[in-house]
């Protein structure tokens, strides 16, 4: 599974850290952009095996992106 999270997003720091942390396996990366501009400016998100994932905060995308790590 690939996690990606683009540099200059703002929620992404606590969710990378907590992701890397609970999930040492899979492939999580900050990428220099993940073509996203419009979301990406606007509130924390991540892709998913290239699905887009927002959230309205870190927490709740984190367990947004657990929520599709248990799916697959």
């Amino acid at each position: 599974m690939k996690i990606r999270f683009c540099e200059h997003n703002k929620g992404k720091g606590k969710v990378y850290r907590q992701l890397k942390e609970n999930y040492p396996d899979l492939n999580i990366k900050i990428k220099d952009c993940v073509k996203e501009c419009g979301t990406c400016s606007e509130k924390p998100l991540a892709k998913v095996n290239k699905e887009k994932i927002s959230a309205r905060d870190g927490d709740d995308l984190y367990l947004k992106i657990v929520e599709a790590i248990k799916k697959a």
